[in-house]
């Protein structure tokens, strides 16, 4: 009767257990991703801003890191964001400033569509 009563004990206890454990919302939880709309120049997540390849281009140099593994990134401002997309399409504009729009989910932009960025108007000055 006393190992009944034990089992039947440490059953409930591994049944709460278990529903509590399941009831936990998960902190760790990828946060939902974010239409978003970012410009910025195409680059790889291994150098970021700072290319290393002596001799080479922003976008040699990308693309040399990408074939090595590197996953192409958008460099805006100082925040690199992992670029998930259409490889041919970021390829293209490897070290060009582009517009991204897509979703943004932590660090990783996954791009729907990848355009040149607009030239940048120079400010006029009006003279009085």
């Amino acid at each position: 009767m006393n190992v009944t009563k034990h089992f039947l004990i440490a059953a409930a206890l591994l049944a709460g257990t278990t529903a509590f454990a399941q009831a936990k919302p998960d902190s760790k939880a990828a946060p939902a991703p974010k239409p978003a709309t970012l410009t910025g120049v195409v680059t790889d997540s291994m150098c970021g801003a700072s290319h290393m390849m002596p001799g080479k281009s922003a976008a040699e140099c990308t693309r040399e890191c990408v074939k090595g593994g590197s996953d192409y990134a958008l460099l805006v401002g100082k925040k690199v964001y992992t670029l998930k997309g259409n490889p041919a399409d970021l390829d293209k504009y490897a070290g060009e400033r582009v517009t991204v729009k897509g979703s943004v989910s932590g660090s990783t932009l996954n791009a729907e569509s990848v355009n040149p960025a607009a030239k940048a108007k120079k400010k006029t000055h009006k003279k009085s």
